[in-house]
C-alpha cells in the first residue's frame, strides 16, 4: 500500500515482514475506546506478537498493547483488551476464505493516520521457515555490500 500525503504511521510492525511472507495487505478501521484515543495519539502502542482473528463473523485484533493514558484514572480500559476491526462484511467472508487455508493468518503492520481517522494496515500472511528467513537474511546482506562497493 501506497503512503500517502496525509498519512502518518502511528506504529508499525516489523517482525511481521521478517517472519511471514505477506501475500495481500487490507486496510481497516478500528474501534478505540475514549483515552485509547489520546495514547494512540502520543504514540503508545506496541504492536508485536499481535493478530487478528474472526469471531461470529466479526474481525477482531488480539495482543495489540495500548498503554494506558496518564491522566486517564477511572476512564482507562485494559491495554491488552481484544477490539473490534472495521471491515465491510464481504471483505471479512473473503478473508475467512482465505483464513481456511492452511498456514494463512491475519497480522497488523502498521497503525496510521488518516486525516481524521486511525486505520490498520492487516495483512494477509503466511508464515516463514527458518530457511526462508536466513536466505532473505542472506539477500540483505548482499545487497548491502554491493551498495557499500558502489558507494566508494
Amino acid at each position: 500500500m501506497a503512503k500517502k500525503d496525509n498519512e502518518k504511521i502511528i506504529a508499525s510492525n516489523p517482525k511481521a515482514r521478517h517472519d511471514y511472507f505477506i501475500d495481500d495487505t487490507i486496510e481497516c478501521g478500528i474501534e478505540l475506546i475514549g483515552t485509547e484515543v489520546k495514547s494512540v495519539r502520543n504514540n503508545k502502542v506496541n504492536m508485536k506478537d499481535s493478530y487478528a482473528q474472526i469471531k461470529d463473523g466479526e474481525l477482531f485484533i488480539c495482543n495489540m498493547h495500548i498503554s494506558p493514558y496518564e491522566q486517564g484514572n477511572i476512564f482507562n480500559k485494559d491495554p491488552m483488551r481484544t477490539r473490534k476491526l472495521l471491515v465491510h462484511k464481504r471483505e471479512i467472508l473473503k478473508l475467512i476464505g482465505l483464513v481456511k487455508q492452511k498456514g494463512v493468518t491475519l497480522i497488523p503492520l502498521s497503525l496510521y493516520w488518516d486525516k481524521n481517522h486511525i486505520k490498520l494496515e492487516l495483512a494477509i500472511a503466511r508464515g516463514k521457515k527458518l530457511y526462508d528467513k536466513r536466505q532473505d537474511i542472506a539477500k540483505k546482506d548482499a545487497e548491502r555490500r554491493l551498495q557499500q562497493h558502489i558507494d566508494k
